[in-house]
This record gives structure tokens, C-alpha cells and sequence, in this order.
């Protein structure tokens, strides 16, 4: 004769052997995502060597004075004057040297930054 306590205690084992089988299913799946990531990772890393490489191939310097010879017909090239070359202050304002636009009214029209007046111009 089994008691009431008895059943509660086989129900509250089933009960965690159910969710203990359920977490390690869930960890089983998670270890397969993370394994099939990996993969994925190496392959990408795999490709990116295979592709640095054949760019060091293709921009040899062997190479590319070999096809501009081969190509010079087409492509026209001259060697670089000295006088083309730019120095550091010749070149634009950078952006955080760019000054800031005047300010605007809430009207849209711009505030009037002149400080000059003459006697003949009325300040609004």
C-alpha cells in the first residue's frame, strides 16, 4: 500500500528527471550550434589566409611592372611628376578645423554676426 507521500515523491523524481533530460537535450543542441559556429569560423579564417595570400601573389611588384609593360599601349602611364606631388599645407581645411556656420533664428534667417555699424544703417 503505497502512501501519499510515496506518490509525491515518485511524481517530484519523474518530474526532475524530466527537466534534467530536457537541460541536457538543450545543452546537447547548444554544443552542436557552438561546434557548427566553429566550423563556420575556421572556414572564414581559412578563406581569409587563402585570400591574403593571393593577394601577395597578385600585388607583386615583379608582377605588376611585367603587366604594365605588357599593357602600356592601353593604359597610358607616365611616371609621376615631382611638381604633382602635394605638401601637408596645401591640402583642405580638416573637418574639425571646418569653422561653424553662423547661427539662425527661429525664423530661419541668419543672426546677424557684424559687429560694424555706421550712422547711416539702422540695427534691427
Amino acid at each position: 500500500m503505497l502512501r501519499s507521500f510515496d506518490i509525491v515523491l515518485i511524481v517530484v523524481m519523474t518530474a526532475a528527471a524530466t527537466v534534467t533530460y530536457t537541460i541536457k537535450h538543450r545543452a546537447e543542441l547548444k554544443l552542436e550550434d557552438v561546434r557548427r559556429l566553429d566550423a563556420a569560423i575556421k572556414l572564414e579564417e581559412d578563406t581569409i589566409d587563402l585570400l591574403k595570400a593571393d593577394w601577395a601573389l597578385l600585388t607583386q611588384p615583379s608582377r605588376l611592372e611585367r603587366l604594365a609593360k605588357v599593357y602600356n599601349g592601353e593604359l597610358q602611364l607616365v611616371p609621376t611628376d615631382s611638381t604633382q606631388l602635394v605638401r601637408p599645407n596645401e591640402l583642405p581645411m580638416r573637418k574639425d578645423e571646418v569653422p561653424p556656420p553662423p547661427e539662425t533664428a527661429e525664423n530661419g534667417k541668419p543672426v546677424k554676426t557684424d559687429k560694424m555699424t555706421t550712422g547711416s544703417v539702422v540695427a534691427n
